[in-house]
């Protein structure tokens, strides 16, 4: 069987009219429509944008620096720990306004609140270990680590060889290189840069669950911080005490006076009032 000639219909349907060509009177034409397009829709852009709110700018969270001379005075009141029902939306507020991530000042508050039960003449505020936090890695963020939502910082942080380079005293290795990967000399290891022995003293489990505590888990690291400072201070509430704990910390006027102005700001900041709503 052989394929049918195509109907007249058939080459009707199929024939196209030949291409016009366009003048230079038809493209000036085209020209003109196209850029009168162009501008009507940035126009169109523009009046958008007028109408819509302006977006308000987080402001950089800056902290003013104090010099208090050591054992004159302690950081100014932090207010009280938020109610277990409220804690969320205080996080929420006082992580807008600062510059601590809200899992990571969970864990600085969970240590304050649990240190207040099993050492309650301690009076360490969140505020405290949030300063030493600052100071010592950004609270979990040094050098891009970040603290996970199980607490675990990643990657993890791991100082300079305490080698005796200038500068840097020598500490001979002291856990085969468990915590810091180096069996040479010891590091400071996770977001409160302890070393690996006195980790191995204080270090605390904060959930309690039975495993090993992890230095590179911001809630252990923050309740280490808080057990190791009370037992050094004995009463954080009283400026003698204060500076004895962080100056065990770090035995330096400046990194304790650093400390004091981070504490004193972050307290401020949490009794910061809710700004009013703007009128609309």
């Amino acid at each position: 069987m052989t394929a049918s000639s195509p109907s007249a219909l058939d080459l009707m349907d199929q024939w196209q009219p030949p291409p016009r060509k366009r003048g230079p009177r038809g493209c000036v034409m085209l020209a003109l429509l196209v850029v009168g397009a162009l501008v009507a829709g940035a126009v169109w852009v523009v009046v958008s944008l007028n109408d819509r709110e302006p977006v308000p700018v987080k402001p950089v969270f800056t902290v003013p620096a104090l010099t208090p001379a050591p054992r004159s005075a302690i950081p100014g009141d932090a207010g009280p720990l938020p109610a277990e029902a409220a804690k969320d939306a205080w996080i929420a507020k006082v992580s807008e306004n600062t510059d601590i991530p809200s899992r990571t000042l969970r864990a600085y508050v969970n240590a304050a609140e649990k240190t207040a039960k099993s050492a309650p003449r301690c009076e360490i505020t969140w505020a405290t270990i949030a300063g030493i936090g600052r100071t010592e890695s950004q609270h979990a963020r040094h050098d891009g680590s970040r603290a996970g939502e199980d607490g675990v910082v990643t990657p993890p942080i791991i100082g300079i060889p305490l080698d005796g380079s200038p500068g840097v005293m020598a500490v001979v290795d002291t856990d085969k290189g468990a915590l810091d990967g180096d069996a040479k000399w010891d590091r400071a290891v996770g977001p409160m840069q302890f070393l690996p022995a006195t980790w191995k003293r204080y270090g605390v489990r904060a959930n309690g669950d039975g495993a090993a505590p992890d230095p590179q888990n911001i809630d252990d690291a923050a309740m280490t911080t808080a057990k190791y400072m009370c037992a050094r201070g004995g009463d954080l509430g009283k400026p003698a005490g204060w500076w004895t704990a962080v100056l065990t910390y770090n035995n330096s006027t400046q990194y304790g006076q650093e400390v004091f102005s981070n504490a004193d700001a972050y307290g401020k900041a949490a009794l910061k009032p809710e700004p009013a709503p703007a009128p609309r």
